[in-house]
């Protein structure tokens, strides 16, 4: 029986070839996360916003100032969930608020935390597999109504709350009522339709009726003296032959069917139009102008006199609306069909820019990632398709690569709009970490990654054209420079940084983090900073990759066991002494991404060798029997931690390979025994991952890495890392089958 499973099921039993192993794993992971694309959801955007912290602001107070003492106001949404689980939320509260799941009491403030709102508290939730039912009553009181809500570390993985209603089922955000004299008699449960619950939702999603006779550009836009604006939609035929077209303009209009442009009339008219189609899917696009007194246009779609029923391009969760637009545009905007079929960024002037919506009140579209990883920005998926890649490119297999840089350019194509996307409704759709950038863990890791994946696209390499102010917008190279740059930046001139250089956090809002420095921080930083220097060639990101390494060496490093205290409190001015295991695999690994890209002349470079190898001759003596080491390397009772054992075998792969470490056989023979250990105690048959610890805190107790930081399977912080290490093997297997060569 091993640690985590019996014998029998460990990937030993099965094979010992490194390939198969590596692909079994990969796969695995990839199965489990498929490619899907964004979602696009109808969102009301004068109903209640979240703010960058990605907190549900309900300031009714402001919305009802003259509403009457005592009065209520209610809030009501749905929260899926995977399976049964325990979520924390915080609260900060203007007034008393009672809040309600499935229809049971969840949280009552006491006296002191209903008129504190600027403090928050706490509250547990035990949420049931499938949706889960929020109504929030809200009391007015002197000191307000309303309150602020969020999941704990809502900004790293955002909760999808989804308006409940029949009505408007799918749509993003959250029903709220007027103000109410009593309470209601009965809770509004999934499902419902709006009014059988006695009472009116806002925010209106319906046109008043005088509205309704205008023409839809004008209802939505009002009159825009030149200016213009879009409609698109699509249409299946069912078989080829001739369709046609007919409806009325106010305005003048173009008409295009997917590039080609079939109808232009400056004349506000009915029309009727002929043109041949294809069996299959065609765009139709409208392009319309504001004439003196109304806009829009009405465009039916016939066959064989029966009429056919247009299909929502975007596929808008929370809608049965057909079409899509985009305004007002400026006249002088040149518009081209090829351009607006495209939904990654919003388009039009500099300060101008829009996106689609749809012709209902305030009602816009935005982008909403729903896959669990894919597509995803954060740093465990950082090194998760690092080796993904790294793995697809030692097997020569194309899929792996793609898939990986698939996803990293999911990111960066969004990125723009998810800047405008924050400025317009205070919390960006998409990539929340990316566009919200406040710690190394939001940018470094995946930075560097994504400047790894630019190896495999054509717009980027040996031609790419740093500060070229004339590359295109759309180009996937100015994407992945713009992005790089603005991590850089922040790098480099926002983070903080002690009087030595030394980068450190400060966050006062998250008492566990202010005022200290992190040996995962290393990771973080430095293989950002080298392929920034790579791909810039400026000098000064190489520095100061080094002289962190040297800086932090200075402040984590225990020298009666070779190895380094996870975290350093600045306040207490002394280290944690406690030498987590994953910790320490981010320090190794750093220091083997560095020495990869210093330059051999570097001033720093022989320091850093002796102290990569003082290291290393650490981490090899607290190696176990079973080629594994811990969750807390001098603590062999914790379990033995997948993601450091595997990161320790790329630092002494690579050291060996390189030449940077002395006694090359011991660190050969070590490799050798870890590998087997992994596949031997933590990679099981199908390719799961076991005992990768979960995301951590820091604490000056050895108690809290061993038994409050429990490991998980398949975690990201570990899987990529394992391929990485199986990859980091292999070479070292070639290069001594080539004699070191």
């Amino acid at each position: 029986m091993g640690y985590y499973f019996d014998n029998e099921h460990a990937i030993f039993s099965m094979t010992q070839d490194i390939n198969t192993v590596l692909k079994t794993v990969a796969s695995r992971y990839i199965g489990q996360n498929p490619s899907y694309d964004v979602s696009y959801y109808a969102y009301q955007k004068n109903g209640i916003r979240q703010d960058n912290d990605y907190r549900f602001v309900f300031d009714f107070h402001d919305l009802y100032p003259l509403s009457p003492l005592e009065s209520s106001v209610y809030a009501w949404s749905k929260l899926y969930s995977d399976h049964d689980m325990n979520m924390t939320f915080e609260i900060s509260c203007f007034g008393p608020v009672i809040i309600y799941c499935n229809g049971q009491r969840v949280f009552k403030p006491n006296v002191l935390i209903e008129r504190m709102r600027d403090i928050s508290t706490t509250f547990s939730v035990q949420l049931k597999k499938g949706w889960n039912n929020f109504v929030l009553r809200f009391i007015r009181t002197n000191t307000g109504c309303g309150g602020t809500l969020s999941a704990i570390s809502s900004r790293n993985r955002p909760q999808s709350f989804i308006i409940p209603s029949q009505d408007r089922q799918s749509q993003r955000g959250w029903l709220y009522t007027l103000p109410l004299n009593k309470p209601l008699a009965q809770l509004p449960e999934v499902g419902m339709k709006e009014e059988e619950t006695g009472v009116t939702w806002y925010p209106i999603n319906k046109w008043l009726p005088e509205e309704e006779t205008m023409g839809q550009m004008m209802r939505m836009y009002s009159l825009r003296k030149n200016c213009k604006a879009i409609g698109w939609t699509t249409v299946f035929a069912e078989k080829s032959g001739e369709y046609i077209i007919k409806g009325r303009n106010s305005g003048p209009i173009k008409i295009y069917i997917d590039k080609s442009l079939v109808f232009n009339s400056e004349a506000s008219k009915d029309f009727e139009l002929q043109t041949c189609l294809k069996c299959g899917y065609h765009n139709i696009l409208v392009i319309n102008e504001c004439s003196e007194k109304d806009w829009g246009f009405a465009a039916d779609c016939f066959f064989d006199g029966r009429k056919i029923q247009y299909i929502n391009p975007l596929k808008v969760m929370g809608t049965d609306e057909e079409w899509v637009y985009a305004g007002p545009i400026p006249l002088s905007t040149k518009l081209e069909p090829d351009n607006l079929y495209k939904t990654d960024k919003p388009f039009g002037a500099e300060d101008n820019r829009v996106y689609w919506r749809l012709d209902k009140p305030h009602t816009v579209i935005r982008p909403f990632n729903d896959n669990k990883l894919y597509g995803h920005w954060n740093y465990p998926l950082g090194v998760t398709l690092y080796g993904l890649i790294e793995t697809g490119r030692y097997l020569h297999d194309k899929a792996l690569i793609d898939y990986a840089t698939s996803h990293v350019h999911m990111c960066t194509r969004y990125f723009d709009y998810a800047l405008w996307d924050k400025e317009k409704y205070g919390a960006a759709s998409l990539h929340n970490l990316l566009s919200t950038i406040s710690t190394l863990d939001d940018c470094g890791s995946f930075g560097s990654l994504m400047l790894e994946t630019s190896k495999e696209l054509e717009e980027i390499g040996e031609d790419i054209e740093h500060d070229n102010e004339d590359r295109d917008d759309r180009d996937i190279s100015y994407d992945y420079v713009k992005i790089a740059d603005y991590i850089a930046d922040f790098i480099a001139n926002k983070l903080d940084r002690l009087p030595d250089g030394t980068l450190y956090r400060v966050n006062p809002a998250h008492l566990l983090m202010d005022e200290t420095i992190w040996a995962d921080d290393l990771y973080m930083s430095i293989p950002f900073l080298c392929r920034y220097y790579k791909m810039t060639g400026q000098q000064q990101y190489i520095d100061d990759a080094a002289k962190q390494l040297v800086l932090y060496h200075k402040y984590l490093y225990r020298s009666d066991k070779k190895i380094m205290s996870h975290v350093y409190d600045v306040k207490h001015k002394r280290a944690t002494e406690v030498s987590w295991g994953r910790g320490n695999g981010w320090v190794a690994f750093s220091y083997s991404e560095l020495l990869s890209f210093l330059p051999q002349e570097h001033d720093l470079r022989e320091q850093l060798i002796h102290n990569f190898n003082e290291l290393c001759k650490g981490y090899l003596a607290l190696q176990d029997e079973k080629g594994l080491w811990h969750q807390v390397l001098t603590n062999h009772e914790s379990y033995p931690e997948s993601s450091c054992t595997s990161m320790f075998i790329c630092a002494f792969s690579r050291g060996v390979r390189n030449g940077w470490l002395k006694e090359e056989y011991k660190y050969t023979e070590s490799v050798r025994k870890a590998w087997k250990g992994l596949c031997r105690e933590a990679i099981d048959t199908s390719g799961n991952v076991y005992g990768i610890c979960k995301g951590s805190g820091f604490s000056f107790s050895e108690d809290y890495y061993v038994n409050d930081l429990g490991w998980q399977l398949n975690d990201t912080h570990g899987t990529g890392i394992v391929l990485l290490a199986g990859v980091e093997y292999a070479k070292l297997l070639d290069y001594l089958t080539d004699g070191g060569n």
